[in-house]
């Protein structure tokens, strides 16, 4: 679920503007994560699985892909999985070093796809996940139904003072989630002439805490969001019309002034692991799988609080079919 990075991704360039990622490879990433260090053991055609090192994006719609992919490796196709929490931008690195063999939930990022697939040539596309994402404004449910036009963009002004906090400047807010996260909303901001400061609140976690605490107090909130997000079987956030999205209106990432676009997310794959052709290069490919799926399995991780393994198992035994069909054939 991005800094002035591509026009696409999940939420700045889930949830204000991409921060472009460090020249250097030796960048710790969320978790501890780094891409610098040892080749991976990909595996190959043989049907030997290996080692199967997969990226994962610190939200938890991510988490849940990562999840039932890597309980699959495991039980099924007897691989060693190991999980690499890694910033988006960070994870694209590790293409090259073999330190990463797969992402998979990748929300556009048109300007990565431009530099590891077609000029490094260290990455490749295998296809969509089936999510879509959805990628905008939001305001809690009780401000909707109590001032029924600040869904539109251009009523907005009207209630800045209203979404004033003290770290807005005087300005109305904009809450973001992490920085990391596709956004364009400092673009947006200054390019419709909103009285408004982006703020980020840091993660996907207090996002929704905010989101949550201001339909609860009926305080507030005008905020970044995104789906497929299981948060929405909670509370059905509302949101804001901004003016529609038309192909290339967000070419040029500073003169976006439009609407994030319906993403066909997908998933991108180490050229080393797509050409050893082995069995966890298969399942990523092969894996598809619906919004309702996902935040089916990401609401066992956030709000059950199932480990990953425990919710991916509950996922999988419940939906054999359609693991059957990820599986390589013999």
């Amino acid at each position: 679920m991005t800094i002035s990075i591509s026009t696409a991704g999940r939420p700045y360039r889930l949830a204000g503007t991409v921060f472009a990622a460090a020249t250097v490879l030796a960048l710790v990433a969320c978790g501890g994560a780094k891409v610098g260090g040892s080749d991976s053991n990909s595996g190959s055609g043989t049907g030997k699985c290996g080692t199967f090192n997969l990226a994962v994006n610190p939200w938890v719609g991510y988490e849940a892909n990562a999840a039932v992919i890597a309980y699959v490796a495991q039980t099924e196709l007897k691989c060693t999985v190991t999980k690499k929490d890694l910033k988006e931008e960070v994870a694209w690195q590790g293409f090259g070093t073999g330190e990463v063999d797969a992402i998979v939930e990748n929300w556009g990022h048109d300007d990565l796809k431009k530099k590891y697939i077609e000029e490094q040539k260290t990455a490749v596309d295998v296809g969509v996940t089936g999510n879509d994402g959805i990628i905008g404004w939001y305001v809690p449910p009780w401000m909707a139904a109590q001032y029924p036009d600040i869904t539109d963009w251009k009523n907005l002004n009207k209630y800045a003072a209203m979404f004033k906090t003290s770290e807005s400047g005087g300005k109305g807010q904009v809450l973001d989630g992490d920085p990391s996260f596709v956004t364009n909303d400092e673009a947006l901001v200054k390019n419709l002439n909103l009285d408004y400061k982006v703020v980020y609140a840091g993660s996907e976690t207090a996002l929704i805490q905010a989101f949550r605490q201001a339909e609860e107090k009926k305080t507030p909130v005008l905020g970044y969001f995104y789906e497929p997000q299981w948060f929405f079987s909670e509370i059905k956030l509302v949101k804001v019309n901004l003016p529609p999205y038309t192909a290339g209106c967000d070419a040029d990432a500073a003169k976006v002034a439009c609407d994030y676009p319906k993403y066909a997310l997908d998933k991108i794959v180490s050229k080393k692991f797509a050409d050893a052709n082995g069995p966890a290069y298969q399942l990523v490919k092969n894996f598809t799988w619906t919004n309702a799926d996902q935040n089916e399995v990401a609401k066992y991780i956030a709000v059950d609080k199932m480990t990953p393994d425990a919710a991916a198992k509950k996922w999988v035994d419940a939906n054999k079919d359609k693991v059957k069909a990820w599986l390589p054939k013999s």
